[in-house]
């Protein structure tokens, strides 16, 4: 088949953040946030089902009980972190926070829901921020509540790759030897149910790599989590030209986002040993789920709800929201925040069903606010139109 046949938010309640973070170090008060009790675990399931925001249906509200962080507070109540630099990397804890990694410092943050404050956690250093390139995706270990392990993918002087550490300490590779340039770098961390970790990449400006069999460039690699390839081969997809983001839905379907030069950027459904025709199409090649033609473009960002996919998009500033038909056909696309924060990257949703967003305006391409690079959680209702809360 030819690969191209033509191109919420509710009312909360204080929240009742009854956890503390799993992390070395991390005990106590941290910056105005102050945990309640030992760490349990959270229910695991899917989110609930969630719709684009409304006007009608106001923001969270928050804490007022944390006299620390008034000032964070004062400003838009979409916005849980702000005056970061190019926050990419986001992975939500099991306590409801996130940690956020900024691609060209590498510092790593952890941002609250409450508003309270960033408080800074680590510095990952020896990186290369050149171009695109920098501390990208950021994944928290399938086993993360026993060994409290980051996966991050990074860009070096000699390569880009995946690597793991705790809170404080020195990385540890997992996966090297991904090619890496100025450009085209790809970055997507996401671990599927069965603990084997899928990562995307870029063809770093050279296109005939990604659809060679032998290099790990323009493909999404497949491995377990130790870097070793879950398959007779790390490599699960190719023909790819920079996959910047990888969701799943509840029952193991993976998406890839994938920004085309010259092209329009591309919602892929993932198959194993699929080709998706970059730079070539073949006469095996699989069709994109839909397209983003120039201007509504620059997919950096992906997460599922239910049959909803949820897109964040850099030259478009906005999310878009993707609803699947049971067949995985999308249907009535639209979009929300259009042009309200500027370009809009990684996009993640939590246990609650709110979306965890990323601006991108400080990356030498944006035109930044005095308060950019923020962090937004955006609570959209359901689907029926009441809080999923």
């Amino acid at each position: 088949m030819s690969r191209r046949a033509g191109s919420r938010r509710g009312l909360l309640a204080v929240l009742a953040l009854a956890v503390v973070l799993v992390l070395a170090g991390c005990g106590g008060s941290a910056g105005g946030y102050t945990p309640s009790g030992p760490w349990r675990p959270i229910p695991q399931g899917e989110p609930p089902e969630v719709g684009p925001p409304t006007q009608a249906v106001p923001a969270p509200a928050p804490n007022p009980s944390n006299p620390e962080s008034g000032q964070q507070r004062a400003g838009d109540p979409n916005v849980v972190a702000s005056r970061l630099t190019v926050p990419t990397g986001l992975a939500i804890l099991p306590d409801g926070t996130a940690i956020v990694g900024e691609r060209s410092t590498g510092r790593i943050l952890q941002v609250f829901p409450d508003r309270s404050p960033a408080r800074l956690l680590m510095t990952v250093t020896g990186l290369d921020t050149s171009g695109d390139g920098g501390l990208l995706g950021l994944a928290l270990s399938p086993t993360f509540a026993e060994d409290g392990l980051i996966y991050a993918y990074i860009s070096t002087a000699t390569d880009n790759r995946v690597v793991r550490f705790p809170i404080g300490g020195t990385p540890n590779p997992v996966l090297t030897g991904i090619p890496h340039s100025p450009q085209d770098n790809g970055g997507a961390l996401l671990f599927a149910n069965d603990g084997s970790l899928y990562v995307g990449t870029g063809d770093t400006g050279d296109p005939a790599l990604a659809q060679d069999p032998t290099s790990l460039a323009g493909k999404v690699l497949h491995v377990d989590v130790f870097g070793h390839p879950a398959g007779a081969t790390p490599v699960y997809s190719s023909g790819l030209a920079d996959v910047t983001a990888l969701c799943a839905s509840g029952d193991d379907k993976l998406y890839a986002t994938d920004a085309v030069p010259g092209r329009p950027d591309e919602l892929d459904q993932l198959v194993q040993s699929g080709d998706y025709g970059w730079p070539a199409p073949t006469p095996n090649s699989v069709d994109p789920v839909t397209t983003f033609p120039e201007g509504q473009d620059g997919l950096g960002g992906c997460a599922v709800s239910g049959r909803t996919v949820f897109l964040g998009a850099l030259l478009g500033q906005r999310v878009d929201i993707v609803p699947l038909d049971p067949n995985g056909a999308p249907r009535d696309i639209t979009d929300v925040l259009a042009g309200r924060y500027g370009r809009l990257r990684t996009v993640v949703v939590d246990g609650e069903g709110a979306l965890w967003i990323t601006t991108s305006n400080r990356d030498g391409i944006g035109t930044p606010a005095p308060d950019d690079d923020r962090v937004l959680r955006i609570v959209p209702p359901t689907n029926s139109g009441s809080s999923p809360l």
